[in-house]
């Protein structure tokens, strides 16, 4: 069977990348005999439908199952839309998540578990592009101040 997961670094000793569609590199590896392949992923820094544009490419590559941290809606559209089923909430090195999925210890999934654009350079979390976190409220005179 031909898994893809996504990777911090073209190896079986890499992390796994919690993006899908923005993550640096997928290795495609064959569960039989763990030979792989690694794919630069350039998605990486597109500006928007990296989930999209990387499920079609798991298709071109004829991925059965992906490997993943997270998975958005539109990425998981797509990979069902092509027959790959999906597993989220993989963490660690790449070799010991496909060994816990060939001991099937991972849930295969058909929803989302994030929004939109996750990955994107944006969260909850972190302020709006180009915006620090005082608001804008910075230390310049305003008409008002006094002067000393």
């Amino acid at each position: 069977m031909k898994i893809a997961v996504t990777a911090a670094e073209p190896s079986l000793d890499a992390a796994v990348d919690p993006r899908f569609g923005r993550c640096p590199y997928f290795l495609i590896v064959e569960t039989d005999d763990l030979t792989f392949e690694a794919l630069e992923n350039p998605n990486l820094a597109a500006g928007g439908g990296a989930g999209i544009q990387s499920a079609q490419s798991m298709s071109d590559h004829r991925v059965n199952v992906v490997l993943t941290g997270a998975c958005g809606p539109n990425a998981i559209r797509t990979l069902s839309a092509a027959g790959i089923r999906v597993v989220v909430g993989c963490s660690g090195l790449v070799g010991d998540v496909v060994n816990r999925f060939k001991a099937g210890q991972f849930k295969l999934v058909d929803q989302p578990d994030v929004g939109s654009h996750v990955g994107a350079g944006t969260s909850a979390q972190s302020p709006a592009p180009g915006m620090g976190q005082g608001g804008g409220r910075g230390m310049g005179r305003s008409g008002g101040g006094q002067r000393g």
